[in-house]
This record gives C-alpha cells, sequence and structure tokens, in this order.
C-alpha cells in the first residue's frame, strides 16, 4: 500500500498542542507550527482500525495489557534492532518522560548528582532539579556538523557524589545516531563509576537511511546490567497522545526498585487504548515507517538544498535521526532574545528556540518536518523573505 504523507490534516480545533495554543505560546497566531515533536501525517489506517474495533465494546474498565501486546513489542525490538529481550524485563510507563522521573527517584537521592549531555531534550533538567538532585552538564561538542560527546569532559564532572547519566539515543535535537564506539565508551565510563545510564530511546526507530540505531543495553551485558532503556511507539507512529511506552531492564534489581516506584505512584495500570494502538503499531508498522522515513529523508533533502542555495547564512545541522532538526542562525549576530521574535515575528514560524535545550542552545532553533512538504516549503519561503528585510 502506498500511503500519502502530502495530505494536509486540518488539526485545528482537536485540542492539539502544536495547533491550537500557537497564540497562547507565541503570543500570534498566524505562526506556521513546526514545534512539537509529534506529527502532522495520518495516524497509520491499521492503528486507527484496531482502535475503532476495540471501542466498538461498549465496556472500557480496567484492563490487563495481553500476552500479545508484549510478543508484539519483543518481535519489533528483535526484527528492527537485533535486541532480544525478555518479556520479564518490560515495565509499562505511560510516558519516557514520567519514566525518566521515576527512574530518578528509583534510583538517587536528593543532593545526589544527575550528569546530562546539553543542548538536549529539555524535560532532562527538569526530571533532575524538581526532584531535588544537582544537575550536571557534560556539553556536546559541534564538529563538523555533528553533535559529539566529550568523554574527557564527562569524567572530569564524576564525583563521588554523581549517581547517573540520563541519555538522548538517537539524541534530540541534534540528530546524531550515537554510534556503536561511542555509546560503547560511554558504558564502559558508567561501569567504571558505578554510574546507572538512563537511556532515552524513544527516536530509536527513526534513524533515516542509511544511518542505524544501536541500542545501548544491546551492547553487552556488563554494559545491559547499568542500563535502563525506555522506549515508545509514539514518536514513530503518532501515538503521542495515547500515553503508552515501555521500560526495559534486563538487572534484577533496577527493575525491582523501578517497578516499586511505579507502584508508588499509581500509573501502571496504563491506557486502554493506548495498548490496543501500541500492539497495531508493533505489528503491522514496518512498511509504513519505511515510507515515513523516506518522505522525511525527502524533507530534510529539501530544506537542506533550499538553505544552501537561499539561505546560506543559516546552517542545518543534518540528522542523522528523529525529524527534529537543528537549525544555526548564528551567522545573523542576533542575541537570543532578538532571534526568538525574529523567528516568530517576522518568519512566522512557531519553532523551539535553542536556550531551552540548555547550554549549547544560544542562537539555534529547532524546527519539527514530520508533516506535508508544503508545510516545509511554505517555512522556507517565509524564512528567506524575513532574512531579506535585514
Amino acid at each position: 500500500m502506498k500511503y500519502n504523507f502530502d495530505e494536509i490534516i486540518d488539526r485545528t480545533g482537536t485540542s492539539c498542542v502544536k495547533w491550537d495554543i500557537r497564540e497562547m505560546f507565541f503570543k500570534k497566531q498566524d505562526v506556521l507550527p513546526m514545534w512539537v515533536a509529534d506529527m502532522d501525517f495520518k495516524t497509520p489506517d491499521f492503528i486507527v482500525d484496531a482502535v475503532k474495533q476495540r471501542a466498538e465494546h461498549p465496556v472500557y474498565g480496567y484492563t490487563i495489557r495481553p500476552e500479545s501486546y508484549y510478543t508484539s513489542l519483543i518481535n519489533w525490538i528483535d526484527k528492527k534492532h537485533r535486541w532480544k529481550i525478555d518479556k520479564d524485563w518490560v515495565i509499562f510507563s505511560p510516558g519516557i518522560v514520567p519514566a525518566v522521573n521515576m527512574a530518578v527517584m528509583a534510583y538517587t537521592k536528593p543532593g545526589d548528582k544527575i550528569i546530562v549531555q546539553p543542548p538536549v531534550y529539555f524535560p532532562f533538567f527538569g526530571a533532575v532539579k524538581d526532584n531535588g538532585r544537582q544537575l550536571v552538564n557534560n556539553q556536546l561538542k559541534l564538529n563538523n556538523g555533528r553533535f559529539d560527546m566529550d568523554f574527557e569532559d564527562l569524567e572530569k564532572q564524576i564525583d563521588n557524589r554523581t549517581r547517573m547519566i540520563i541519555i538522548s539515543n538517537p539524541h534530540n535535537p541534534g540528530g546524531s545516531a550515537w554510534t556503536k564506539e561511542e555509546l560503547t565508551r560511554l558504558g564502559e565510563i558508567c561501569i567504571k563509576h558505578n554510574l546507572i545510564l538512563i537511556s532515552d530511546e524513544i527516536h530509536s526507530d527513526l534513524a533515516i537511511p542509511p544511518n542505524k540505531h544501536t541500542v545501548a543495553a544491546n551492547l553487552s551485558k556488563e554494559i545491559a546490567g547499568v542500563t535502563v532503556t525506555m522506549m515508545a511507539p509514539s514518536k514513530t507512529f503518532n501515538l503521542a497522545g495515547m500515553a503508552s511506552s515501555s521500560v526495559i531492564i534486563s538487572n534484577e534489581k533496577l527493575r525491582n526498585d523501578f517497578q516499586i516506584m511505579l507502584d508508588r505512584v499509581h500509573v501502571g495500570m496504563g491506557n486502554l487504548f493506548g495498548m490496543v494502538a501500541s500492539e497495531a503499531a508493533y505489528t503491522h508498522g514496518e512498511e509504513w515507517l519505511n515510507q515515513m522515513l523516506i518522505y522525511v529523508k525527502g524533507n530534510i533533502d529539501f530544506m537542506e538544498e533550499y538553505i544552501s542555495k537561499n539561505i546560506p547564512k543559516v546552517k542545518m545541522i543534518r540528522p542523522e535521526a528523529t525529524y527534529m532538526v537543528w537549525l544555526d542562525f548564528r551567522e545573523l549576530a542576533m542575541d537570543n532574545d532578538t532571534l526568538k521574535q525574529f523567528i516568530i515575528e517576522k518568519a512566522r514560524l512557531g519553532l523551539n528556540d535553542g536556550p531551552v535545550f540548555g547550554p549549547g542552545g544560544e542562537g539555534f532553533q529547532r524546527i519539527n518536518l514530520a508533516c506535508p512538504r508544503a508545510y516545509v516549503e511554505e517555512a522556507m519561503n517565509r524564512l528567506e523573505n524575513a532574512i531579506k528585510t535585514l
């Protein structure tokens, strides 16, 4: 089946974060919203059909996750990432951000130090600071258009109060698909210093061909023993509103400690329709995903060529994974507030402001390309016309 990713879907009036709170967030209604990390593509029909079929049964009561739910997840991870997991390793979470927070509470104490690698997905900062832990930044290095880990700085940051490192794998917003070599070195540092590695792999299915995703916990039994892996179908199949994620932990003690925290906050039951949607996605989603990634790669190619030809002062960090693209506006020589207002007021674009991703985000903006090509074309036209006024 050939899927149509050019189709424009009107999401306004559906209580959609990306479209319906533009004015509240950007103080303007006419911005083209390309910020929130969900898709403007239709959720695949095989998922919609599965949800409709379950909705026809008139009772939506307490529901267990059936064996087929776990089988679909295990088979998907094995086929896509060559990682063989056991059902017993899988713990439900209503989302990755709640899971990160629960991991912080389960494995560390107030005052402990936790490392993150900015510029990075900003809820990591809150998971550390809001729970009374100390945030330590191991800033990534931008080398030749790619973010790399700074391992020398990482080891300098570790002391006897450091308990954990949280990474985005693949990286958001930079788009680095961390390699086997990078993750192995990171894992060895964690083992050496007795750190727990929290690996947010929500974008694991979104490596842009020919790039590949590497599961950190699949590198060795020793690295798996210190790693908590977090995955979900939400970014892959546009299911963020279904609140259904998996935390995969082979280390029995770490798994039990996480389960205790999950039970303590009473969020382990899950969403009935999230279960159904997840199972359908992992059972039937391979061809849809392949076509979607080809389409998104086309969006990336289009934007890269357009910027190079028409807006050379803007630089695009080409992602190896994810549909989020990191744009470098530093040649415009604007301070952060001026750039932010320029993007909103002059370019009329709703993007993610770089500084919210922490140190290294200054002068950057994040744009979401999981959308019809027409949106990308309009965004580039708006940006070009705005820059021409400078």
